[in-house]
């Protein structure tokens, strides 16, 4: 500090930002210059090749299904998950009502917590093994198993082009909801009780203290939620990997981003092409985190 207070920060702060630029940044400019070249990864000098590679994913009839799969998880996985995790949230913490002159949740509300987040410490890979079995097109997956007790013919969730991608959906929301529990659940316990109080005082039912209390002060954490949810409908490379047939089938029809530029990359050696794609996907998701968070943004509520 004696050489001055600005040497003491710069100091401090070299450090962290030339690993940031050597192994964020520099990565992210490598990755669109090579998609401005037919780098097959392994010469030393690709050759540079423009758009070339950008005006094929025009035309590419399998990136624009991934694209729409993309939009598919856009819209129902952080709609789906956030409703469940709110509604679970809201049982956990502030359903019992009054006791003790606070809030609390139903009975046995820390154990469901645990329940819940479990999905959350196992393996992507665990949890796609785990689905391979309860989706088996057979009568020995557990689905299966329990609709045909009822009569009910087997159905090929994961073979079937029109329930594939729902099913893999539906494993993605499984395993997400857990955790947005527990977020919506830190941003309910940091509202002031005296709100819900105040509220109960007034005759404010269980809908009234949700919909005209919770939610509104939880907004800046749905807001979060929807981000973090957005972008992982941007990825779900390794469910869709394990889970569906012949790695985005049947037909394509649940294939994604992530998938194609892994396959391009590493089954045909199209490193130039993938890095497109790669590019293609960064922008879409920047896109989406900054429309979302202008979209939603409001005036916060002070406490």
């Amino acid at each position: 500090m004696r050489h001055g207070r600005y040497p003491f920060i710069v100091g401090f702060l070299a450090a962290p930002v030339i690993l940031y630029v050597v192994f964020v940044i520099s990565p992210y400019v490598q990755a669109f210059y090579i998609a401005l070249t037919n780098w097959k990864g392994i010469s030393a000098n690709p050759q540079f090749v423009g758009l070339e590679n950008f005006s094929r994913l025009l035309d590419d009839e399998v990136f624009w299904a991934a694209v729409r799969h993309h939009g598919l998880l856009l819209l129902v996985m952080p709609l789906v998950t956030i409703v469940i995790a709110l509604f679970f949230s809201f049982l956990l913490n502030l359903s019992g009502g009054q006791r003790g002159g606070q809030m609390t949740g139903i009975w046995g509300s820390k154990v469901y917590r645990v329940i819940f987040f479990m999905p959350q410490v196992l393996a992507v890979a665990i949890v796609g093994v785990l689905f391979q079995t309860i989706y088996r097109p057979d009568e020995t997956g557990v689905i299966n198993g329990l609709l045909g007790k009822v009569g009910i013919d087997p159905v090929g969730w994961l073979i079937e082009p029109d329930l594939a991608l729902w099913a893999i959906m539906g494993v993605v929301v499984w395993q997400a909801v857990g955790f947005y529990v527990v977020l919506f659940s830190a941003g309910m316990s940091s509202i002031p009780k005296d709100v819900f109080e105040a509220a109960a005082l007034d005759g404010a039912g269980r809908f009234t203290l949700f919909f005209k209390i919770t939610l509104p002060l939880l907004w800046d954490t749905m807001q979060v939620a929807w981000v973090y949810l957005g972008i992982a409908a941007f990825d779900c490379f390794a469910l869709v990997q394990v889970l569906s047939v012949d790695r985005g089938g049947p037909d394509n029809s649940t294939t994604v981003l992530p998938l194609e530029i892994w396959r391009t990359a590493f089954n045909f050696s199209k490193f130039g092409y993938a890095s497109a794609m790669g590019v293609a996907l960064f922008f879409m998701t920047i896109t989406f985190a900054a429309l979302t968070l202008r979209v939603t943004r409001r005036e916060r509520i002070e406490f």
